[in-house]
């Protein structure tokens, strides 16, 4: 091996052994800044619902299903009055006429449906017409709602 070899050699050896005792003084000035943080369970709780809060969602989807429980007291307090269920889903078709739907107050366009009978109203009503889906925008409603909204709809409209 030459001179200049040794050297090099020599100088890489003495710098690699600075630095590992440069790691070594930074590991027990580590370990001697944290020796007095408080690691009981509690801490670690406390982390643990800080670090949920950071990951948590920003917001939630909502497609329109109703809660079982909101569901229930209506469902226990039997069927509901026809502008009750006209006001919660009808309305939006038959105030404004959209797609075809007669609107709530027009005698002439009730007039023709109104003649066919309260039988082919709430069957049209439970099976759908035209653009009108089953039982409308009310899937839970039952035939017996559904027919006191139509009763509505025909008492407002003068039929």
């Amino acid at each position: 091996m030459s001179h200049e070899d040794r050297v090099f050699f020599g100088n890489f050896v003495g710098v690699l052994a600075v630095l590992v005792v440069i790691a070594f003084i930074f590991f027990f000035l580590a370990d001697l800044a944290t020796d007095g943080l408080d690691e009981t369970p509690e801490s670690n709780a406390r982390q643990q619902l800080k670090i949920e809060e950071n990951i948590r969602p920003v917001g939630q989807v909502n497609v329109g299903s109703v809660p079982v429980t909101a569901a229930a007291p209506a469902a226990a307090a039997g069927p509901r009055s026809g502008d009750a269920v006209y006001n919660a889903s009808c309305l939006a078709c038959h105030s404004t006429g959209a797609a075809g739907a007669p609107k709530l107050g027009d005698g002439a366009a009730w007039g023709p449906r109104a003649a066919k009978g309260m039988d082919a109203l709430l069957s049209n009503a439970i099976n759908g017409i035209n653009a009108m889906p089953a039982k409308g925008t009310c899937a839970t409603c039952s035939d017996e709602e559904l027919k006191a909204a139509i009763e509505y709809m025909l008492s407002q409209s003068g039929q």
